[in-house]
């Protein structure tokens, strides 16, 4: 085997590796962002970024927020 695809096979090893350990679609990943505010993806096309404060004012209100979504359920639409 030459070393041309000797390095070919471990180039395509090493970005299956890369591919692997993504996270598949529809899963929820968390990460710090570069200014330090937290970052989810995988509820969409762009991540959902807020500060720290932010996620936490906002899960304090969970409660309420499924409320609201049940009392307007028929006017919320879902997302396919």
């Amino acid at each position: 085997m030459s070393d041309d695809l000797k390095a070919e096979i471990e180039r395509l090893k090493a970005e299956n590796a890369a591919l692997k350990s993504k996270p598949k679609a529809g899963t929820l990943s968390m990460k710090v962002s570069e200014k330090g505010a937290l970052s989810v993806y995988g509820m969409g096309r762009f991540p959902v970024t807020l500060y720290k404060e932010q996620w936490l004012k906002l899960l304090g209100i969970s409660d309420e927020i499924k409320k609201f979504i049940e009392e307007n359920d028929d006017r919320l639409k879902t997302k396919e």
